[in-house]
């Protein structure tokens, strides 16, 4: 095995290290798009630069790589691409706008996507839960200048990642082996939900979509032009 190290948001070494890797191997068979980092903050608390960054990293960076990656899998009936994104981009939690929205971003282009492709490429979405990481290591989190008018709301979730190291109920190896036997599978799934923690959240959050189309169901389907 060789490790070699990537800045995803560097596109002309992402662009030689694929021809890399084919050139020695032959061919990509799995791309795993997982770097990323925490930032906890209020909108309002972050700069268009921050911003920028996060995007930069948890999206633009990714999918440049993945078009890279597309051209090794042309005319074969090979590949896995798999896109990690934590279930704190759907939770509603106070301070991961911003994180969130980058994830966002990531759904979007996945679901999309994996309906554009013919070639042979199959796409999972991995959501996992907490897990037993170095996510909320000290210094990991980025953070903003905080204000005073979010201490009550984003303050809970900023003081949960900076004492929640080590605390969380997840497993990496086996969230590892989880993600290998999808890898793996005949008819992987396009969203891979990874903890019981993540796995509550996406059903609480069906079950809020659910209510609110059946309460504006009607005044939705009310907006076509009288035949």
């Amino acid at each position: 095995m060789t490790a070699v190290a990537l800045d995803v948001t560097d596109t002309n070494r992402a662009l030689g290290l694929v021809a890399e890797v084919v050139d020695e191997f032959g061919r990509i068979d799995v791309l795993v798009n997982n770097a990323g980092r925490t930032q906890v903050v209020a909108l309002e608390e972050t700069t268009d630069a921050e911003r920028r960054d996060l995007f930069d990293l948890h999206f633009f960076g990714p999918a440049a790589l993945t078009v890279l990656c597309f051209r090794s899998f042309v005319g074969r009936v090979v590949g896995r691409w798999c896109r990690c994104r934590a279930w704190a981009a759907r939770s509603r939690r106070p301070g991961f706008g911003a994180y969130g929205a980058s994830k966002f971003a990531v759904d979007g282009l996945t679901e999309t996507v994996s309906q554009e492709v013919d070639f042979g490429v199959r796409f999972i979405l991995v959501e996992p839960g907490e897990f037993r990481t170095n996510l909320f290591a000290p210094g990991a989190a980025h953070e903003s200048t905080e204000m005073v008018e979010y201490a009550a709301t984003v303050g809970p979730t900023r003081d949960y990642i900076r004492i929640g190291s080590g605390s969380q109920a997840g497993d990496p190896a086996k969230a590892a082996q989880a993600i290998l036997i999808a890898v793996n599978s005949d008819h992987p799934p396009l969203r891979l939900v990874l903890g019981a923690d993540a796995v509550d959240s996406v059903q609480q959050r069906l079950d809020r979509l659910t209510t609110e189309l059946r309460e504006r169901e009607t005044l939705g389907r009310a907006t076509a032009f009288n035949s």
